[in-house]
């Protein structure tokens, strides 16, 4: 359950606001656009075949909509101030940053940016109604998770949970050892379907190395650093490659390379698609 949202601005202005009192003056009245976005499907028709042939979906913006109500007393001030104050954190256009506590379950945020602000000056009980649209519809623990291990030359997969409820890419980073031409991450999700992505190199790696592969949606990349300078590897990964994402429940990883193990980390964010 919900107990305070905060509103962080760019200049790292923080506004708390406890659901469960009003010293701050506000009273949090309602919070629209916590639950799962719309999906968007594409689809095809065919002649001569009933229905259509799915090819693809994607899931909208989210839009959060706060309504506040403006509690004024001799301490916090009039409703103008309240309205005032509120101006600095939710002047359309702004980029807002939203923190969300929960009962039970880890703090997770979202950014937005303010698209309206709706504030009637003649009410017998003023409020304010912000819309905030967040292009990345999801929420994010803050908190990077990270998995570490050895590459194996065996078929052992290793199983670990993730808690999120939407996927999530990773950061890859190999501490190369020793001379070393090809490696590839198998993954297999809670449906059994194995996924790999192939590393392979004509000129080996070298002892020294750090090979960083990310498979974050948007930001894909594959580098070694060698010598302090990062170089594009991304010649390196066979086309048909699967760019590995973690999938809400059991994830089984095998990292494999011939010959010695190598040690290995992966990062990622805990992304969920409501609350």
């Amino acid at each position: 359950m919900l107990n305070k949202l905060e509103v962080v601005t760019d200049q790292g202005v923080v506004l708390s606001l406890p659901l469960a009192d009003t010293l701050s003056g506000y009273s949090v009245q309602d919070i629209d656009g916590l639950d799962p976005v719309k999906a968007t499907l594409v689809s095809s028709p065919f002649a001569q075949i009933d229905g259509e042939q799915f090819q693809a979906s994607r899931r909208e913006k989210r839009n959060i909509i706060l309504t506040l109500g403006l509690e004024s007393d001799l301490v916090v001030g009039t409703v103008k101030d309240l309205r005032n104050n509120l101006y600095g954190y939710f002047m359309p256009k702004s980029r807002v940053l939203l923190r969300f506590y929960q009962d039970s379950d880890p703090m997770v945020q979202i950014y937005g940016i303010v698209e309206n602000m709706d504030s009637p000056k003649f009410s017998k009980e003023p409020t304010a109604v912000i819309s905030i649209l967040c292009f990345d519809p999801d929420f994010y623990d803050p908190v990077t998770k990270t998995i570490t291990g050895n590459t194996t030359s065996g078929t052992t997969e290793t199983p670990y949970i993730y808690g999120g409820t939407v996927e999530t890419g990773i950061v890859f980073v190999m501490n190369v050892n020793r001379s070393l031409s090809a490696f590839t991450i198998y993954h297999r999700p809670a449906d059994d379907t194995l996924r790999t992505l192939q590393f392979q190199t004509a000129s080996p790696l070298q002892a020294g190395d750090v090979v960083t592969i990310s498979t974050i949606p948007g930001s894909k990349s594959v580098k070694v650093t060698r010598a302090g300078v990062d170089i594009s590897y991304l010649f390196a990964v066979s086309p048909q490659s699967n760019w590995i994402q973690l999938f809400p429940g059991s994830n089984k990883l095998r990292i494999y390379a011939e010959g010695a193990g190598i040690p290995y980390s992966i990062f990622y964010t805990t992304k969920m698609g409501a609350l």
